[in-house]
């Protein structure tokens, strides 16, 4: 056997080593109805400008955060549903998640009318250029 065919069959057997998801695999129903429910609960709360932000500035360490929640979970359980929480950090190993939330919030975002968004919380109605009253201490 020739030295490049031996190299070229190492290349080829370590090429997908690091790889963090298999090529093609789709997202399973369960998963595709957690980041819709994901998408919701950012829209509902108008949070999807910062929210986006958020997710594509942290993109690129989606598979850090996914060892993070896996290292808070005990912490975690807590607050939120188990396997939620056990799904949630098994997407965001996947490179493609974030893209495809990102996505769901931006379409759930463009189809709520103005009007029925929620204000964030400590926003009043009054313009800006009047003060609104002051709270006691």
């Amino acid at each position: 056997m020739s030295w490049s065919h031996r190299v070229h069959q190492v290349k080829r057997a370590v090429q997908h080593a690091f790889a963090v998801q298999p090529r093609g695999e789709p997202l399973g129903v369960d998963d595709v109805a957690l980041l819709d429910r994901i998408a919701t609960l950012v829209v509902d709360r108008g949070m999807a400008g910062p929210a986006v932000l958020f997710l594509e500035s942290a993109g690129p360490m989606n598979f850090l955060g996914s060892q993070a929640l896996h290292f808070f979970m005990p912490f975690l359980e807590l607050a939120c549903r188990t396997g939620d929480l056990e799904r949630a950090a098994k997407l965001l190993e996947r490179r493609d998640t974030l893209s495809r939330l990102i996505a769901l919030i931006e379409a759930k975002a463009s189809h709520q009318p103005r009007s029925s968004r929620t204000p964030v919380s400590g926003s009043s109605s009054t313009p800006a250029s009047e003060p609104g009253p002051i709270a006691p201490r």
